[in-house]
């Protein structure tokens, strides 16, 4: 819990640089400023969501690496040739929810998150998408990859430097690795990481 609400506050940080003219500026692909932001907004929405669901009984997914696995198999709903135009909807319609003050926005879903994790217990369980259940502790650990990663997409796109906490963006380096080494890609990583082959254009083990 600890580690996503210090990336979470590095994210409001992020946001709170952008430049008032700047929130329909490129980001990621086809995404805007404000499209990337309200999408990695969701992180809050989603586990606030979830958490006001009944605990489930059982768990069918133990660990963030089970949940990225399950979601991109060759069988699973965002699997290779699945399509992506929801969740393009969705970040769109986030980020216009965002309003006229999207800092103040991201710093409100922080704050609800916050008062939301602080009553929930230790071994949480949660149903989240597509009906799998997990511990919460490790439903975090997925956010936390979400915040990472676009936080540096954010970064990238404004030009100011980020202040992502070091330990977890090493954890959701190794989480990476983990889910290519358990996926059919960890032949193609490897030479990658060890200077053999470069990756296309586009690689993503997520």
């Amino acid at each position: 819990m600890s580690t996503y609400l210090r990336c979470a506050y590095a994210f409001a940080e992020l946001v709170a640089a952008v430049g008032a003219d700047r929130w329909d500026d490129p980001a990621l692909g086809t995404w805007s400023i404000r499209t990337l932001v309200g999408h990695t907004g969701r992180s809050f929405d989603t586990v606030i969501a979830y958490a006001a669901h009944p605990e489930p009984e059982d768990i069918n997914t133990p660990t963030a690496q089970d949940y990225y696995l399950t979601l991109t198999a060759d069988d699973g709903p965002l699997g290779p040739g699945s399509d992506t135009s929801a969740i393009d909807a969705r970040a769109i319609a986030a980020g216009v929810a965002l309003g006229g003050d999207p800092t103040s926005a991201i710093a409100a879903k922080i704050s609800e998150v916050t008062t939301v994790l602080a009553a929930q217990p230790a071994q949480r369980r949660v149903e989240v998408i597509f009906g799998l259940t997990m511990p919460l502790p490790e439903y975090l650990r997925t956010r936390v990859f979400e915040l990472v990663v676009h936080t540096l997409d954010l970064s990238s796109a404004i030009g100011t430097s980020h202040a992502l906490p070091p330990d977890a963006i090493a954890d959701m380096t190794r989480l990476a690795a983990a889910i290519a080494a358990s996926s059919d890609q960890a032949e193609r990583v490897l030479l990658a990481l060890t200077g053999r082959e470069p990756l296309p254009a586009g690689f993503s083990v997520v």
